[in-house]
């Protein structure tokens, strides 16, 4: 079983930073590839940024490429989304998601666990 807790989230103005993380607890944490989600109201989750296992390979979804960073720390069983030129259509709760040990998840269906999220709030 892994627990994920993430942290970070907060109240920013247009073109401010945040940088969240998200701390697992259980096993395997280096096996596991990490995503970022987020769900705004009345929307859909969509995804946001994922790292590799080992944090050689990351991903972004178009509308963050460039702005936001996703890292992780295996030493510490935390992954972050370092934050950069927020826009009030970041506005949103993000949660983080780890894979099964040795998957590539593509997909959110495909990842096995989910923390709870932390709200992001971008103001114009």
């Amino acid at each position: 079983q892994v627990q994920l807790v993430e942290s970070g989230g907060g109240l920013v103005q247009t073109g401010g930073s945040l940088r969240l993380s998200c701390a697992a607890s259980g096993r395997a944490f280096s096996l596991r590839a990490m995503g970022w989600f987020r769900q705004a109201p009345g929307k859909e989750r969509e995804f946001v940024a994922r790292i590799s296992r080992d944090g050689s390979s990351t991903y972004y979804t178009d509308s963050v490429e460039g702005r936001f960073t996703i890292s992780r720390d295996n030493a510490k069983n935390t992954v972050y989304l370092q934050m950069n030129s927020l826009k009030p259509e970041d506005t949103a709760v993000y949660s983080c998601a780890a894979g099964g040990a040795g998957t590539t998840p593509q997909f959110a269906t495909e990842y096995a666990y989910w923390g709870q999220g932390t709200q992001v709030t971008v103001s114009s």
